[in-house]
């Protein structure tokens, strides 16, 4: 290697020179590398495979070499009259080729001219290039922390959305529970509406009946009036009855009647029994007469109802007896005590198991006297063996000696009605043959028309 002497180059360095340059041009031509940070596409292996097309169309129809000798000659010159002859049959192959190449050249020359421009672009792009890199950077972060963002999104999505579900199925079965409960209160709200509305319409049913009987009773008794006082104007004539202060078996007969009562009329709390049937005929009566009150079982029941009750009965065994238990009995005549007491003294007459001991015209001035003691719409109710029966005469009639005779029941109730009574209604009890068991083998037409009743009981009120 020569050294070197001022300007002059040695021959590796004027071929690395010369080799430089080629490049420097070459890549004028075809530049490719990095432009700001982009990376330019490389055309070299093209232009390589260019050439290589541009050798072999030059290759169509060219013979090769061989070695000189007469033989070789013969077959070179063969080959290139072949080579001649085959010239227009692949004349249009070759002009294809050239224009291929041509187009390729083209194209190489646009995407150089590309480059070149992309090269030859002023500095005054590399601040938004340097922006957009940024930005590209700045996105790309943002696309790696959106996705664990999304991540995290989706996986607290998940979890609201369950409590969400979690909540609205609470809702749901708190709405469900409430709408029946809602529905139970209404029905039974309902139900009591209904419930009060038909108590209250049954109040008000009851109550218009009541009126209605009410006035209608008043009807009744104002029609009774008036038809009883026209047929007694007509009907009735004058009785003259005497008044006795008792009656004459009675007074003939020296026997204790309180142990008599006792033995065959049965004993006190049987008979209470038996009385308290008459107290709601009673119902809001303030002084009631017992005519007859012997024991003192019905004066009981009205003191224990708080009804002012007085009994008269002319046995001293009696009276002394319901003194000494408190109760109001005074030993008296019923037709001087109703005399002396005067019109209008009582609203209620009790008359039991007496009226059979009177003579048969005591008996209509007994209901006369009555009447004209009680108040205008006063009770009185009498109690007598039923004569209807015949069982009566064979067992209980005649055994009390003091019994002069028995008083049919439509009888009684035509006394009634000539005093001036109305509403008679009769009530037959105690059938004979519960009490004979023997009388259930006759026929019960029979049974019923003459062993009925053994006893009766007559209610009638004051016109």
């Amino acid at each position: 290697m020569n050294d070197k002497t001022g300007s002059q180059l040695t021959h590796e360095e004027e071929l690395e020179l010369a080799i430089r340059e080629i490049r420097e041009r070459v890549l004028a031509r075809y530049p490719s590398g990095l432009w700001h940070g982009l990376e330019l596409p490389d055309f070299t292996a093209v232009l390589e495979a260019r050439d290589q097309a541009n050798a072999k169309v030059a290759a169509i129809g060219r013979v090769n070499p061989r070695a000189g000798g007469l033989m070789n000659g013969i077959i070179q010159s063969v080959k290139r009259t072949i080579a001649r002859s085959l010239g227009w049959f692949v004349r249009d192959q070759v002009d294809f080729n050239h224009a291929m190449v041509r187009s390729l050249d083209s194209v190489l020359e646009g995407l150089n001219s590309i480059n070149r421009t992309l090269k030859s672009l002023p500095p005054r792009f590399e601040g938004p290039l340097e922006e957009m890199r940024r930005e590209t950077a700045e996105l790309k972060d943002i696309r790696s922390s959106w996705l664990v963002w999304r991540r995290e999104w989706e996986e607290k999505l998940g979890r609201n959305e369950v409590q969400f579900l979690r909540a609205v199925a609470d809702l749901q079965a708190a709405y469900a529970q409430r709408t029946a409960i809602l529905e139970q209160r209404f029905e039974e709200r309902t139900a009591a509406q209904h419930k009060d509305f038909e108590g209250a319409l049954e109040r008000s049913n009851f109550a218009m009946q009541q009126r209605f009987w009410l006035e209608l009773e008043k009807v009744r008794v104002e029609y009774e009036r008036i038809i009883y006082a026209e047929i007694r104007s007509v009907r009735q004539r004058p009785v003259a009855i005497g008044v006795a202060s008792g009656t004459a078996g009675e007074a003939a007969l020296d026997i204790d009647w309180v142990h008599f009562a006792n033995k065959f009329r049965g004993d006190a709390p049987k008979i209470q029994a038996h009385f308290a049937g008459y107290l709601p005929h009673f119902e809001g009566c303030q002084r009631v007469l017992d005519i007859g009150c012997g024991r003192g079982e019905f004066l009981s029941l009205l003191k224990d109802k708080g009804i002012t009750g007085v009994g008269v009965d002319l046995h001293d065994e009696n009276i002394a007896i319901l003194n000494a238990s408190g109760l109001d009995a005074k030993k008296a005549d019923a037709f001087e005590y109703l005399a002396d007491e005067g019109p209008d003294s009582f609203d209620g007459i009790f008359c039991a198991q007496v009226i059979e001991h009177l003579p048969p015209e005591r008996v209509w001035a007994l209901v006369k006297a009555c009447a004209g003691a009680l108040k205008t719409g006063g009770v009185v109710v009498f109690e007598t063996p039923n004569p209807e029966c015949l069982a009566i005469f064979a067992t209980h009639f005649y055994i009390d000696p003091s019994h002069t005779r028995p008083i049919p029941p439509t009888l009684l109730a035509f006394y009634l009605e000539e005093a001036g009574f109305g509403r008679i209604d009769v009530q037959r009890f105690a059938p004979a043959y519960e009490e004979r068991p023997e009388l259930n083998a006759l026929p019960a037409s029979i049974k019923e028309s003459f062993f009925g009743g053994l006893d009766y009981s007559a209610f009638a009120r004051k016109l």
